[in-house]
């Protein structure tokens, strides 16, 4: 059975608390290839069939034809697995509940080709439910608590980075001047005026944060925009938690063409135009 791993997101006008983490785990980009439509896996088969070798991405699974050549074709839906509970479930973009991510991409597999097809993703994790509007304050809000979130999760990986494994020496480093700054705002509830004159006095703290998140999540492939599906993995867990997510990310798309680039992400955060520097997505 696949665990979910949730951002642990406070309620509208409170802060986001740094999650306990287990060591090993990424905290951002979770789960990757529940979400991610074109990443390939594997399909378990015995040594000597064709399929050992041939990758298909989520949705398809691996068939050999008449020539005994492997070949990949759109899974039936009644071949996954049951879900054990209502936290398998998931909501796609036509608002309808699937039984889990592998019931989703099997049937946005048999649309290929369709419109429907096309527009169809997994719009968040747990069954469709009634998400209220984001009203402007709240969407203005929304990027304060994320930015002190970010500095503090990386703050917590950097102390229990002990078997380096969590962060990159080159990541460390700056962590560790994040870590180190007296001046650094403690992880707790803070409101929001307190918040927003951290980021002012404090700004260069948030800096890194908010590069490092962007490299957490363009993976796929790595070219400097972030699409739908490479969003997937931070904005699917967000959505039923905080309502303003899809908001924040259709106003991040500032010339809506589907992906956000690193500019516009850094803008999103309040990030300096001067300060954008592409070599801190590391």
């Amino acid at each position: 059975m696949r665990v979910w791993i949730f951002f642990l997101f406070c309620l509208a006008g409170k802060t986001l608390a740094a999650p306990e983490l287990e060591v090993g785990v990424n905290p951002v980009q979770v789960e990757t290839g529940e979400f991610d439509e074109a990443i390939e896996v594997v399909e378990d088969v015995f040594a000597e069939n064709p399929c050992q070798n041939h990758h298909c991405k989520k949705g398809k699974v691996c068939e050999v034809d008449e020539s005994n050549q492997p070949m990949c074709v759109c899974q039936d839906p009644l071949t996954c697995l049951a879900p054990v509970g209502d936290f398998e479930h998931v909501c796609g973009t036509d608002n309808k509940t699937y039984e889990s991510p592998c019931h989703f991409f099997a049937t946005k597999c048999a649309l290929e080709g369709t419109k429907k097809g096309h527009k169809l993703h997994l719009d968040y994790i747990g069954p469709c439910k009634y998400i209220a509007p984001c009203l402007e304050n709240e969407l203005n809000e929304f990027p304060l608590r994320m930015r002190d979130w970010l500095k503090n999760v990386l703050v917590t990986l950097y102390e229990r980075d002990e078997d380096n494994n969590l962060l990159t020496e080159k990541q460390k480093l700056r962590v560790k001047k994040i870590f180190e700054n007296e001046k650094r705002l403690q992880a707790g509830e803070h409101s929001l005026d307190l918040l927003a004159l951290d980021f002012e006095k404090n700004y260069n703290m948030y800096i890194f944060p908010v590069h490092w998140q962007f490299g957490q999540l363009d993976q796929h492939p790595v070219d400097g925009f972030l699409s739908h599906t490479e969003l997937a993995p931070l904005r699917a867990p967000l959505i039923p938690m905080e309502h303003c997510t899809t908001s924040f990310f259709e106003q991040c798309d500032a010339d809506q063409d589907k992906y956000i680039a690193l500019e516009e992400w850094a803008n999103c955060f309040g990030i300096k135009e001067q300060d954008v520097d592409k070599d801190l997505v590391i």
